[in-house]
Protein backbone atom coordinates (compact mmCIF):
# COMPACT_ATOMS: atom_id res chain seq x y z
CA UNK A 1 0.00 0.00 0.00
CA UNK A 2 1.23 3.73 -0.80
CA UNK A 3 0.93 6.21 1.13
CA UNK A 4 1.71 9.11 -0.83
CA UNK A 5 1.78 12.86 1.47
CA UNK A 6 1.14 15.98 -0.82
CA UNK A 7 1.96 19.19 0.12
CA UNK A 8 -0.07 22.11 -1.39
CA UNK A 9 24.86 44.69 7.05
CA UNK A 10 27.38 42.94 9.58
CA UNK A 11 29.93 39.93 9.69
CA UNK A 12 29.63 36.97 11.47
CA UNK A 13 31.37 36.74 14.52
CA UNK A 14 32.55 33.31 16.15
CA UNK A 15 30.87 31.86 19.10
CA UNK A 16 30.45 28.94 21.28
CA UNK A 17 27.88 26.28 20.79
CA UNK A 18 26.26 24.53 17.57
CA UNK A 19 27.72 26.25 14.12
CA UNK A 20 24.17 26.59 12.52
CA UNK A 21 20.95 27.08 14.49
CA UNK A 22 17.47 27.48 12.93
CA UNK A 23 14.43 28.45 15.15
CA UNK A 24 10.72 27.98 14.13
CA UNK A 25 11.84 28.69 10.66
CA UNK A 26 8.78 29.21 8.39
CA UNK A 27 8.14 30.40 4.81
CA UNK A 28 4.99 31.26 2.15
CA UNK A 29 4.94 31.01 -1.36
CA UNK A 30 1.63 32.78 -1.82
CA UNK A 31 -0.83 30.08 -0.20
CA UNK A 32 1.72 27.47 0.04
CA UNK A 33 3.41 26.68 3.28
CA UNK A 34 7.25 25.70 1.92
CA UNK A 35 8.68 25.84 5.26
CA UNK A 36 6.49 25.19 8.44
CA UNK A 37 7.83 25.86 11.53
CA UNK A 38 11.43 24.07 11.25
CA UNK A 39 13.96 24.30 14.20
CA UNK A 40 17.08 22.35 14.08
CA UNK A 41 21.31 22.27 14.61
CA UNK A 42 24.36 21.50 13.33
CA UNK A 43 27.24 20.64 15.31
CA UNK A 44 30.78 21.70 14.28
CA UNK A 45 32.71 19.29 11.49
CA UNK A 46 29.22 17.52 10.93
CA UNK A 47 27.51 16.79 7.64
CA UNK A 48 24.12 16.79 8.04
CA UNK A 49 21.62 15.70 5.02
CA UNK A 50 18.18 17.43 4.44
CA UNK A 51 16.39 14.78 2.57
CA UNK A 52 12.93 14.95 0.72
CA UNK A 53 11.04 14.47 -1.72
CA UNK A 54 10.97 16.93 -4.83
CA UNK A 55 8.51 20.45 -3.02
CA UNK A 56 9.19 19.22 0.48
CA UNK A 57 11.02 22.26 1.08
CA UNK A 58 14.45 21.08 1.34
CA UNK A 59 15.68 23.59 -1.28
CA UNK A 60 14.11 26.68 0.30
CA UNK A 61 15.86 25.85 3.64
CA UNK A 62 18.99 25.80 1.85
CA UNK A 63 18.52 28.82 0.15
CA UNK A 64 17.11 30.70 2.84
CA UNK A 65 20.16 29.67 5.39
CA UNK A 66 22.74 30.40 2.58
CA UNK A 67 20.44 34.41 2.17
CA UNK A 68 18.77 33.91 -1.05
CA UNK A 69 15.06 33.64 0.38
CA UNK A 70 13.56 35.68 3.09
CA UNK A 71 11.65 33.64 5.60
CA UNK A 72 8.69 34.81 6.84
CA UNK A 73 9.39 33.92 10.54
CA UNK A 74 12.05 32.26 12.64
CA UNK A 75 15.77 32.80 13.31
CA UNK A 76 18.63 31.54 11.03
CA UNK A 77 21.80 31.37 13.78
CA UNK A 78 25.02 31.44 12.61
CA UNK A 79 27.80 31.11 15.44
CA UNK A 80 25.89 32.72 18.09
CA UNK A 81 24.65 35.45 15.81
CA UNK A 82 21.11 35.44 14.03
CA UNK A 83 22.25 36.75 10.37
CA UNK A 84 18.65 37.17 8.74
CA UNK A 85 19.34 40.23 8.06
CA UNK A 86 22.74 40.10 7.06
CA UNK A 87 23.81 39.70 3.25
CA UNK A 88 24.38 37.15 1.15
CA UNK A 89 27.84 38.10 0.92
CA UNK A 90 28.57 38.93 4.36
CA UNK A 91 27.39 35.42 5.95
CA UNK A 92 30.74 33.45 5.26
CA UNK A 93 28.98 30.69 3.77
CA UNK A 94 29.68 28.41 0.83
CA UNK A 95 27.07 27.10 -1.72
CA UNK A 96 27.49 24.91 -4.49
CA UNK A 97 24.84 24.66 -6.74
CA UNK A 98 23.72 21.26 -8.86
CA UNK A 99 25.08 23.30 -12.26
CA UNK A 100 28.34 24.48 -10.85
CA UNK A 101 28.30 27.55 -12.07
CA UNK A 102 31.85 27.33 -12.77
CA UNK A 103 33.68 30.50 -15.05
CA UNK A 104 34.24 28.66 -18.47
CA UNK A 105 37.03 31.51 -19.69
CA UNK A 106 38.66 30.75 -16.57
CA UNK A 107 41.35 27.97 -15.86
CA UNK A 108 40.70 25.58 -12.64
CA UNK A 109 43.11 27.78 -10.38
CA UNK A 110 41.30 31.13 -11.36
CA UNK A 111 38.24 29.18 -10.70
CA UNK A 112 39.27 28.52 -6.95
CA UNK A 113 41.19 31.25 -6.26
CA UNK A 114 38.12 33.81 -7.97
CA UNK A 115 36.58 34.19 -3.80
CA UNK A 116 39.76 34.79 -3.05
CA UNK A 117 40.43 37.32 -5.28
CA UNK A 118 37.49 39.08 -4.59
CA UNK A 119 38.45 39.53 -0.63
CA UNK A 120 41.81 41.02 -2.01
CA UNK A 121 43.84 38.23 -0.42
CA UNK A 122 47.41 38.72 -1.15
CA UNK A 123 48.71 36.72 -4.32
CA UNK A 124 51.53 34.80 -2.39
CA UNK A 125 48.47 33.37 0.73
CA UNK A 126 45.89 32.75 -2.66
CA UNK A 127 48.45 30.72 -3.93
CA UNK A 128 49.40 28.59 -1.34
CA UNK A 129 45.81 28.14 0.07
CA UNK A 130 44.65 27.45 -4.38
CA UNK A 131 47.69 24.23 -4.28
CA UNK A 132 46.01 23.10 -0.94
CA UNK A 133 42.63 22.58 -2.21
CA UNK A 134 44.14 21.44 -5.23
CA UNK A 135 46.05 18.49 -3.39
CA UNK A 136 42.84 17.75 -1.15
CA UNK A 137 40.07 17.70 -4.11
CA UNK A 138 42.71 15.24 -6.03
CA UNK A 139 43.04 17.93 -8.71
CA UNK A 140 47.17 18.55 -8.16
CA UNK A 141 48.66 19.35 -11.54
CA UNK A 142 45.49 20.32 -13.08
CA UNK A 143 45.39 24.09 -12.06
CA UNK A 144 46.28 25.63 -15.68
CA UNK A 145 43.60 23.26 -17.07
CA UNK A 146 40.78 24.71 -18.89
CA UNK A 147 37.10 23.70 -17.04
CA UNK A 148 36.13 22.56 -20.70
CA UNK A 149 38.55 20.19 -20.22
CA UNK A 150 37.65 18.37 -17.11
CA UNK A 151 35.21 15.28 -16.45
CA UNK A 152 31.82 16.23 -15.05
CA UNK A 153 33.30 14.76 -11.63
CA UNK A 154 36.37 16.76 -12.00
CA UNK A 155 34.36 19.54 -12.32
CA UNK A 156 32.12 19.15 -9.12
CA UNK A 157 35.55 18.69 -7.29
CA UNK A 158 36.59 22.23 -8.95
CA UNK A 159 33.47 23.96 -7.43
CA UNK A 160 33.85 22.17 -3.99
CA UNK A 161 37.09 23.31 -4.09
CA UNK A 162 36.34 26.90 -5.17
CA UNK A 163 33.33 26.41 -2.25
CA UNK A 164 36.41 25.56 0.26
CA UNK A 165 39.28 27.68 -0.20
CA UNK A 166 38.17 31.03 1.93
CA UNK A 167 37.08 28.34 4.72
CA UNK A 168 33.08 29.01 5.28
CA UNK A 169 32.04 29.13 8.44
CA UNK A 170 29.29 26.31 7.20
CA UNK A 171 29.25 24.77 3.27
CA UNK A 172 26.19 24.24 1.54
CA UNK A 173 25.55 21.62 -1.26
CA UNK A 174 22.16 21.41 -3.32
CA UNK A 175 22.44 18.54 -4.71
CA UNK A 176 25.40 18.67 -5.87
CA UNK A 177 25.54 15.17 -7.67
CA UNK A 178 22.09 15.34 -9.55
CA UNK A 179 23.59 16.08 -12.84
CA UNK A 180 26.13 13.19 -12.86
CA UNK A 181 25.54 9.51 -14.21
CA UNK A 182 24.48 6.94 -11.38
CA UNK A 183 28.35 5.41 -11.40
CA UNK A 184 30.29 8.23 -11.52
CA UNK A 185 27.58 9.97 -9.00
CA UNK A 186 28.43 6.58 -6.74
CA UNK A 187 32.12 7.39 -6.85
CA UNK A 188 31.95 11.38 -5.94
CA UNK A 189 29.65 10.24 -2.65
CA UNK A 190 32.64 8.77 -1.45
CA UNK A 191 35.05 11.70 -2.73
CA UNK A 192 32.78 14.41 -1.06
CA UNK A 193 32.90 12.37 1.79
CA UNK A 194 36.79 12.00 1.99
CA UNK A 195 37.19 15.67 1.17
CA UNK A 196 34.47 16.08 4.38
CA UNK A 197 36.25 14.16 6.67
CA UNK A 198 39.96 15.45 6.02
CA UNK A 199 38.48 19.16 5.73
CA UNK A 200 36.10 19.12 8.76
CA UNK A 201 34.03 21.30 7.30
CA UNK A 202 30.84 21.85 8.87
CA UNK A 203 28.20 20.76 5.78
CA UNK A 204 24.46 20.65 4.88
CA UNK A 205 23.70 18.90 1.70
CA UNK A 206 20.15 18.91 0.09
CA UNK A 207 19.24 15.42 -1.93
CA UNK A 208 16.01 13.27 -2.49
CA UNK A 209 18.15 9.99 -2.92
CA UNK A 210 17.53 8.18 0.19
CA UNK A 211 20.77 5.93 -0.54
CA UNK A 212 22.84 8.89 -1.38
CA UNK A 213 21.68 10.12 2.27
CA UNK A 214 22.70 7.09 3.80
CA UNK A 215 25.69 6.74 2.41
CA UNK A 216 27.12 10.16 3.47
CA UNK A 217 25.46 11.74 6.06
CA UNK A 218 26.79 11.69 10.28
CA UNK A 219 22.94 12.60 10.60
CA UNK A 220 19.74 13.09 8.37
CA UNK A 221 16.91 15.07 8.44
CA UNK A 222 14.05 14.20 6.58
CA UNK A 223 11.75 16.79 5.51
CA UNK A 224 8.23 16.85 3.83
CA UNK A 225 5.58 19.45 3.03
CA UNK A 226 8.02 21.60 4.87
CA UNK A 227 7.87 20.29 8.35
CA UNK A 228 10.49 17.91 9.78
CA UNK A 229 9.75 14.46 10.00
CA UNK A 230 12.44 12.93 11.97
CA UNK A 231 16.03 14.09 12.64
CA UNK A 232 18.93 11.04 13.57
CA UNK A 233 21.73 8.64 12.26
CA UNK A 234 21.29 6.78 9.14
CA UNK A 235 20.90 3.83 11.51
CA UNK A 236 18.05 5.56 13.61
CA UNK A 237 16.13 6.48 10.29
CA UNK A 238 16.00 3.28 8.67
CA UNK A 239 15.97 0.70 11.97
CA UNK A 240 13.22 3.54 14.40
CA UNK A 241 11.36 5.41 11.72
CA UNK A 242 9.40 7.76 14.18
CA UNK A 243 6.51 8.18 11.29
CA UNK A 244 4.62 6.71 8.28
CA UNK A 245 6.05 8.86 5.97
CA UNK A 246 9.61 7.76 7.24
CA UNK A 247 9.12 4.59 7.17
CA UNK A 248 7.97 4.58 3.66
CA UNK A 249 10.00 6.46 2.08
CA UNK A 250 13.58 5.21 3.40
CA UNK A 251 14.15 2.03 1.76
CA UNK A 252 11.71 -0.65 0.06
CA UNK A 253 8.72 -0.93 2.34
CA UNK A 254 5.73 -2.62 2.28
CA UNK A 255 2.84 -0.67 3.90
CA UNK A 256 -0.45 -2.53 5.41
CA UNK A 257 -3.50 -0.90 6.74
CA UNK A 258 -5.34 -2.31 9.22
CA UNK A 259 -6.07 -2.81 12.87
CA UNK A 260 -3.55 -3.61 16.29
CA UNK A 261 -5.60 -5.86 18.86
CA UNK A 262 -4.12 -7.95 21.79
CA UNK A 263 -5.23 -11.76 21.89
CA UNK A 264 -3.78 -14.09 24.60
CA UNK A 265 -1.41 -11.56 25.71
CA UNK A 266 0.16 -10.87 22.40
CA UNK A 267 -0.37 -8.37 20.23
CA UNK A 268 -1.57 -8.91 16.42
CA UNK A 269 -2.03 -6.72 13.74
CA UNK A 270 -5.07 -7.43 11.47
CA UNK A 271 -5.15 -6.02 8.20
CA UNK A 272 -7.79 -5.09 6.13
CA UNK A 273 -7.61 -8.22 3.27
CA UNK A 274 -7.80 -10.70 6.02
CA UNK A 275 -3.79 -12.13 7.21
CA UNK A 276 -2.58 -11.27 10.04
CA UNK A 277 1.37 -9.99 11.45
CA UNK A 278 2.92 -10.65 14.76
CA UNK A 279 4.01 -7.23 16.22
CA UNK A 280 6.29 -6.74 19.09
CA UNK A 281 5.26 -3.23 20.22
CA UNK A 282 2.26 -2.90 23.05
CA UNK A 283 0.02 -0.85 20.68
CA UNK A 284 -4.06 -1.14 19.97
CA UNK A 285 -6.22 0.62 17.17
CA UNK A 286 -6.67 1.54 13.41
CA UNK A 287 -3.31 2.24 12.12
CA UNK A 288 -0.79 0.79 9.77
CA UNK A 289 1.81 -2.10 9.72
CA UNK A 290 5.43 -1.57 8.02
CA UNK A 291 7.72 -4.22 6.97
CA UNK A 292 11.03 -3.25 5.54
CA UNK A 293 11.47 -5.75 1.95
CA UNK A 294 14.45 -7.30 3.43
CA UNK A 295 12.96 -8.44 6.74
CA UNK A 296 10.47 -11.11 4.87
CA UNK A 297 11.77 -14.37 4.71
CA UNK A 298 10.30 -17.04 1.79
CA UNK A 299 9.71 -20.83 2.25
CA UNK A 300 8.26 -23.13 0.13
CA UNK A 301 6.28 -24.41 2.91
CA UNK A 302 3.93 -23.52 5.91
CA UNK A 303 5.63 -25.47 8.44
CA UNK A 304 9.31 -23.96 7.01
CA UNK A 305 8.12 -20.73 7.83
CA UNK A 306 6.46 -21.19 11.03
CA UNK A 307 3.18 -19.64 13.27
CA UNK A 308 1.55 -16.38 11.58
CA UNK A 309 3.11 -18.14 7.97
CA UNK A 310 1.76 -16.11 5.00
CA UNK A 311 0.84 -17.95 1.50
CA UNK A 312 1.12 -15.68 -1.51
CA UNK A 313 2.29 -16.14 -5.02
CA UNK A 314 5.17 -14.72 -6.93
CA UNK A 315 4.01 -12.49 -9.78
CA UNK A 316 7.62 -10.94 -10.78
CA UNK A 317 11.14 -11.92 -9.63
CA UNK A 318 14.03 -9.81 -10.30
CA UNK A 319 18.00 -10.64 -10.75
CA UNK A 320 20.24 -7.95 -9.72
CA UNK A 321 23.60 -10.10 -8.78
CA UNK A 322 23.63 -9.83 -4.97
CA UNK A 323 20.16 -10.44 -4.12
CA UNK A 324 16.81 -11.17 -5.60
CA UNK A 325 13.81 -8.90 -5.96
CA UNK A 326 10.50 -10.34 -5.32
CA UNK A 327 6.85 -8.61 -5.70
CA UNK A 328 3.77 -11.36 -4.32
CA UNK A 329 0.31 -11.40 -4.57
CA UNK A 330 -0.57 -11.42 -1.12
CA UNK A 331 -4.86 -11.67 -0.99
CA UNK A 332 -4.70 -9.12 -3.33
CA UNK A 333 -1.92 -7.01 -2.18
CA UNK A 334 1.48 -6.01 -3.31
CA UNK A 335 4.19 -7.08 -1.39
CA UNK A 336 7.63 -6.52 -2.37
CA UNK A 337 10.54 -8.36 -1.21
CA UNK A 338 14.61 -8.45 -0.88
CA UNK A 339 16.12 -11.69 -0.78
CA UNK A 340 20.08 -10.91 -0.01
CA UNK A 341 21.20 -14.03 0.48
CA UNK A 342 19.18 -16.06 -2.11
CA UNK A 343 19.67 -20.39 -1.35
CA UNK A 344 17.11 -20.35 -4.37
CA UNK A 345 15.21 -18.25 -7.08
CA UNK A 346 11.37 -18.74 -6.53
CA UNK A 347 9.62 -19.26 -10.15
CA UNK A 348 6.58 -16.34 -11.17
CA UNK A 349 3.29 -18.21 -10.43
CA UNK A 350 5.35 -20.22 -7.39
CA UNK A 351 3.41 -20.57 -4.25
CA UNK A 352 5.38 -19.53 -1.35
CA UNK A 353 5.09 -18.61 2.33
CA UNK A 354 6.24 -15.39 4.30
CA UNK A 355 7.31 -15.41 7.54
CA UNK A 356 7.94 -11.91 9.41
CA UNK A 357 8.89 -11.65 12.68
CA UNK A 358 7.10 -9.37 15.07
CA UNK A 359 10.94 -7.33 15.84
CA UNK A 360 10.11 -5.78 12.20
CA UNK A 361 6.70 -5.08 12.28
CA UNK A 362 6.75 -1.43 12.94
CA UNK A 363 2.62 -0.15 13.31
CA UNK A 364 1.91 3.76 13.09
CA UNK A 365 -1.49 4.83 14.30
CA UNK A 366 -3.80 5.91 11.62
Amino acid sequence: MKINKRCESRGVEMATGPVLEIKNLSKKYDDVAALHDVSFSVNKGELVVILGPSGSGKSTLLMSIAGFVKPDSGSIILNGTRINDVPPYRRNVGVVFQSMALFPNMNVFDNIAYPLKIRKMDKGEIKKRVERMLEIVGLSGLGSRRITQLSGGQQQRVAIARTLVFEPSILLLDEPLGALDRKLREEMQGEIKKIHDRVGATTLLVTHDQEEAMVMGDRILVINCGKIEQMGTPEEIYNSPKTLFVSEFIGTTNIFKGTAVKEAGKTIFKADEGFILPVAEEVKGAGYASVKAENIKLFKSRQQAGAFALEATVTQNFFSGNNIKYELDLKGVLVKVIDREPKEIFKQGQKVYLKISPEHVKWFPK
